[in-house]
């Protein structure tokens, strides 16, 4: 039992050197190296406080036209769901019309923790994406859908890659009634990465 603790100490204290030489400077690693207890403790004084602020976490962007199609946002859900990410939804439309708009989701959000918030942009659609994209880095990579504006400007080679600051992932969406005959569940969705 003793030899137990002593490995589960062991193991720990690597995890905070691991921790420690991940986040610090040069100088708070020496400070934290030179010390010999409290290990936890000053990991966690001197961890960047952009570090230690769930809010601050990742996110992904979901680019939202006039409609928004099931599947687009399962996938976003599972997507943020899996990599423990938040949601931000970026739109043009009014305010009315968003919150209309992810209304049918906002239960399946809520269930599964994901925090979303929206955010209205204005002027042209690519610049004012970029423009949002620059001024907030922890966003990961941007979803849209794959026959909406944005996502047909990449495919046909009228949007220049490097627009956007991060990658750009476009969704496949499988809209009820697009094909005569076709079933209303959502099929799997496919997606092209596009680094922008």
């Amino acid at each position: 039992m003793i030899k137990l603790t002593a490995e589960i100490k062991r193991i720990l204290n690597a995890l905070a050197f691991s921790h420690a030489g991940e986040f610090l400077s040069l100088r708070q690693k020496s400070a934290y190296l030179n010390k010999e207890a409290g290990a936890a403790d000053a990991i966690q004084a001197m961890t960047p406080a952009a570090v230690q602020t769930s809010s601050d976490r990742q996110q992904v962007a979901l680019y939202m036209g006039s409609e928004l199609p099931a599947d687009m946002m399962h996938y976003v859900v599972q997507t943020c769901g899996r990599l423990k990410n938040g949601l931000t939804v970026l739109t043009f439309q009014s305010d009315s019309v968003a919150r209309a708009l992810l209304s049918p989701y906002t239960e399946e959000l809520a269930a599964t923790g994901i925090s979303m918030k929206t955010v209205l942009l204005t002027g042209d659609p690519v610049s004012g994406l970029a423009r949002y994209l620059r001024r907030h880095p922890e966003v990961a990579f941007l979803a849209c859908k794959e026959t909406g504006y944005l996502g047909r400007s990449f495919l046909n080679g009228t949007q220049p890659q490097d627009v956007l600051p991060v990658p750009v992932v476009l969704v496949a969406t499988h809209e009820e009634g697009a094909q005569g005959g076709a079933s209303t569940q959502p099929k799997q969705t496919s997606e092209t990465v596009r680094a922008a």
